[in-house]
């Protein structure tokens, strides 16, 4: 066998192995690594509703408590609501004197891998995002970022949001594999950006929008459309999409963005920082899906380097890995429309 058909068949090895832990992963497991989330919303002169939401790992609730500081106090006894991934809590509190400058202690955060993202909203307006880690459980609460803290935490909200779309990761792996030079797939991931970043930023500044369930059912069938395409490569078939891989993923890129701006939607954007913050947080997605296709990149790379020849059976897994789960997923999502 020569070198080339080795290093074929080991990338198609790769794919098929990466996309299964990708399945395996989206159905098993995908709730267990979403951050816990705190917003408090102001409601009246010096009180604010809470809304706690922590992920159920394994069956069991994240072990973490909020503690307030002697300047915040709980006025309503939690009202909580058990839901399949996450159990949510919900109460009032009161702050006699200004919200900013208290402090909120996660208790039990720093024994587990787990961020929150909490979200404060004031009645004028003000919008204030952060992420609290492990390292440093606890937060003082602000009414205002400063033009690095936005950055941050909206590039890094956009980085876990791709990071946690496994379907849109499947997306990208199928675009890798009906591609055919290294052109191509520059070519080919740079047209899917600039179709999602133009949705991204319709749909988050509000000017386009797109119902969730017949979105997400249209994301799924893009993805089984693809493994389509990966059968007809098999056969040396082509088709539209084999020799212009671009413009479909340019196509279906739009119908992404939609997508990617939910997990935007649902923090809010700060008022007055609302280009850092858009264009943060499309950066921290670009970030997240360039660092996954290189390190896919690199791992096919390093099989070649080592001449790797796995069962030629291996070839034929990502294409029916992808069409499968597309074909699950589009069912899965359409069924409850109707």
């Amino acid at each position: 066998m020569s070198y080339a058909a080795r290093s074929c068949r080991a990338g198609a090895w790769l794919l098929g192995l990466l996309i299964s832990f990708l399945a395996v992963t989206a159905g098993a497991s995908a709730h267990e690594i979403r951050p816990a989330y705190l917003q408090i919303d102001e409601i009246g002169q010096g009180r604010f509703s809470v809304l706690w939401r922590t992920p159920i790992l394994s069956g069991m609730r994240l072990p973490v408590m909020l503690r307030y500081s002697d300047g915040i106090k709980p006025i309503t006894e939690p009202l909580e609501r058990q839901l399949s991934d996450s159990v949510i809590e919900r109460r009032v509190l009161e702050s006699p004197d200004e919200l900013a400058g208290q402090r909120i202690n996660f208790v039990g955060l720093q024994a587990t891998i787990t961020d929150v993202l909490v979200r404060v909203s004031w009645l004028d307006g003000r919008k204030v995002t952060e992420f609290v880690r492990p390292a440093r459980p606890w937060i003082d609460l602000s009414d205002h970022q400063d033009t690095w803290q936005v950055a941050r935490t909206y590039t890094t909200l956009g980085i876990e949001h791709i990071l946690m779309g496994f379907d849109h990761l499947l997306f990208v792996v199928g675009l890798m594999i009906i591609v055919r030079s290294t052109r191509s797939l520059v070519k080919t991931i740079t047209a899917f950006t600039v179709a999602h970043s133009i949705t991204l930023g319709l749909a988050t500044l509000g000017y386009a929008s797109i119902p969730a369930e017949p979105l997400n059912a249209a994301i799924a069938l893009s993805i089984l459309f693809l493994g389509v395409e990966v059968v007809r490569l098999w056969r040396g078939q082509t088709s539209f999409t084999l020799r212009h891989p671009w413009i479909v993923a340019f196509a279906f890129g739009l119908l992404h963005g939609f997508g990617f701006a939910s997990g935007l939607t649902v923090v809010g954007l700060p008022r007055g920082d609302i280009p850092l913050a858009l264009l943060s947080f499309n950066i921290g997605v670009e970030m997240g899906q360039l660092a996954f296709v290189l390190m896919i990149l690199l791992l096919l790379r390093a099989l070649r380097v080592l001449q790797f020849d796995p069962p030629a059976w291996t070839r034929y897994v990502p294409g029916y890995v992808v069409g499968s789960l597309g074909a699950f997923w589009t069912i899965e999502r359409t069924l409850p429309m109707f």
